[in-house]
């Protein structure tokens, strides 16, 4: 099973955007800071998943895939399979499109204080942009 650390950051909101994705797979680490342009925190926090996922289907087609994430809205949102926010729903369509690659895909919460590698990453990311 590979461990998937995400998160996504905005310098303003919305404003200049970056994905953080910290990999743990087979006793290796990788690490992901992704330049996103302008986009909303929570948009952030969506297309840091969209990215691991695409990522993952190259680097670990077929693996079962467990992400972590300290966004709320994000994790429910997977769990329920479901949003009314208009601005969540093509990313959510795209999670689900990503996803099919996989055996089974999880999502849980977790704090801050966990996800401190992909939040750094997510500001490095922010930082390249500048």
């Amino acid at each position: 099973m590979i461990e998937i650390y995400t998160d996504g950051a905005s310098s303003g909101n919305p404003g200049i955007s970056g994905a953080g994705i910290y990999i743990k797979a087979y006793g290796l680490v990788y690490t992901f800071a992704i330049p996103l342009g302008v986009c909303t925190n929570h948009e952030a926090e969506f297309y840091a998943v969209i990215k691991a996922l695409e990522i993952c289907k190259d680097k670990f087609p077929g693996d079962i895939l467990s992400f972590r994430s300290d966004s709320k809205i994000v994790v429910d949102t997977i769990e329920k399979d479901y949003t009314n926010n208009k601005a969540f729903q093509p990313l959510l369509e795209k999670i689900r499109q990503e996803g099919k690659s996989f055996p089974y895909v999880f999502i849980k919460w977790i704090p801050n204080r966990t996800n401190q590698k992909a939040d750094q990453l997510a500001k490095q990311a922010i930082q390249q942009q500048h």
